[in-house]
C-alpha cells in the first residue's frame, strides 16, 4: 500500500471515528431498533426469545450499575448537598402527577385517559439513573443531579402507592407492597454503585485515582445500554395490543411531557446557576421503570409511554451532544 493510500485510509477512518464520537447515542438507537428488527425477521431466533430476554434483563441492570460507578467514583461526596433548586424540580413533578391524576379522576371512562395516564406516568417517572453520565458528558453539575435522582425516587415510591389505586385499585396491592415493589426496583442498581464508589475512594485511593482517569468509558456503556433500551422499546411497541388511534395521543403526551419538563427544568437552573443539571433532572427520565410502572400499576397500553418517552429524550440529549461536540 501506496503512503498516499495508507494516508487515506487513515483520514477516513478518522473521520468515521469522529462521526461515532458526536453522533454515537443517534447511532446506539438505530443499532437497538434494527436488532430487533433483525430478531423478527430471522425466524430461527423466535423460539429463543425467552433466553434473550433474559440476556438483556442481567445485562442491562450490570452494565447501570458499572457506568454510574465510573460516574460516582468522579464525585466527591463532600459536595452532595441538597439545594433549593432540588425542591422546585420535586415540586414541579409531585404537582404535575397529582393535577393529571385529577384530571384522569374526573374523566372516568373517556377516550382521552390514555393519553392524560401517559402524560402523568411521564411527568412522575424518576431521572435515569444514567442522567449522571449525560450530565458529565455535557459538563453539568454531577453531584446535584446524583442528588436529585435518589430524591425523586424516594418520592416517586411513595407518591405512586398513594395515588394510583385511588385511579386503578388492585385487590391485594398495599401501600407497603408497592412501596417495596418499587424500591426494589430502582435502588439496588442506584445505592450500590455509589456506595461502592465511596469505599473505593476511602479503602483504596490508588485504584480510585485510575479509574477516575478513564475517560470516556461510563459514556461507552451508556451507549450501549442504550442500544438495549431502545431495542427492548421496540419490542414493547410492536407487541402492543392497543387500537391505533391511541398511540397517536400517547406519542403526542410523552413528547408534550417531554419538552415541557426539559424546558421547565432549564428555567429552574438558569436561576440556580446549573441549566444542565436541572433540565437533565427532569427531562431525562428511567423510561425502564416507567414501562414497569405502567404495566404494574396501570394498563399495558399505558406503558407505551415509557417506550415512545425513550425516543424523545435520547434524540434531544444526541442533539445536544453532537452540538456541544461542533462547538468544541
Amino acid at each position: 500500500m501506496t503512503n498516499t493510500h495508507r494516508d487515506a485510509t487513515c483520514h477516513m477512518v478518522d473521520r468515521i471515528l469522529k462521526f461515532l464520537k458526536t453522533w454515537s447515542l443517534p447511532v446506539a438507537m438505530i443499532v437497538g431498533a434494527l436488532a430487533y428488527v433483525s430478531y423478527r425477521i430471522i425466524t430461527p431466533l423466535h423460539p429463543y426469545a425467552a433466553d434473550l430476554a433474559g440476556c438483556v434483563s442481567f445485562i442491562q441492570p450490570l452494565l447501570i450499575f458499572l457506568m454510574l460507578f465510573l460516574s460516582f467514583c468522579k464525585v466527591d461526596p463532600h459536595q452532595l448537598r441538597l439545594h433549593r433548586y432540588h425542591f422546585l424540580l420535586l415540586t414541579v413533578q409531585v404537582v404535575f402527577f397529582l393535577l393529571s391524576a385529577a384530571l384522569v379522576y374526573m374523566l372516568g371512562a373517556s377516550p382521552a385517559v390514555p393519553a392524560v395516564e401517559s402524560f402523568m406516568l411521564c411527568m412522575i417517572c424518576p431521572t435515569a439513573t444514567a442522567a449522571v453520565v449525560v450530565t458529565s458528558r455535557l459538563g453539568g453539575n454531577t453531584a446535584g443531579l446524583a442528588v436529585y435522582t435518589m430524591l425523586i425516587n424516594l418520592v416517586v415510591a411513595v407518591c405512586v402507592p398513594l395515588v394510583i389505586p385511588l385511579l386503578h385499585p388492585q385487590e391485594g396491592r398495599t401501600f407497603l407492597l408497592s412501596f417495596s415493589l418499587i424500591v426494589g426496583r430502582v435502588f439496588p442498581t442506584l445505592i450500590g454503585p455509589f456506595l461502592a464508589a465511596v469505599l473505593l475512594r476511602r479503602l483504596w485511593p490508588s485504584l480510585h485515582r485510575r479509574i477516575c482517569a478513564l475517560s470516556g468509558l461510563a459514556f461507552r456503556l451508556w451507549a450501549v445500554s442504550l442500544a438495549l433500551a431502545i431495542g427492548m422499546s421496540a419490542r414493547s411497541l410492536y407487541h402492543t395490543q392497543s387500537s391505533a388511534c391511541i398511540l397517536p395521543g400517547i406519542a403526542l403526551a410523552s413528547l408534550l411531557s417531554c419538552i415541557l419538563q426539559f424546558w421547565i427544568g432549564r428555567r429552574i437552573g438558569k436561576a440556580a446557576g446549573c441549566p444542565i443539571c436541572c433540565a437533565q433532572s427532569l427531562g431525562q427520565k428511567n423510561t425502564v421503570l416507567a414501562i414497569w410502572m405502567g404495566y404494574t400499576f396501570l394498563t399495558p397500553v399505558v406503558s407505551i409511554a415509557g417506550g415512545f418517552y425513550s425516543i424523545w429524550h435520547n434524540v434531544y440529549n444526541a442533539w445536544q451532544l453532537a452540538h456541544q461536540g461542533k462547538q468544541k
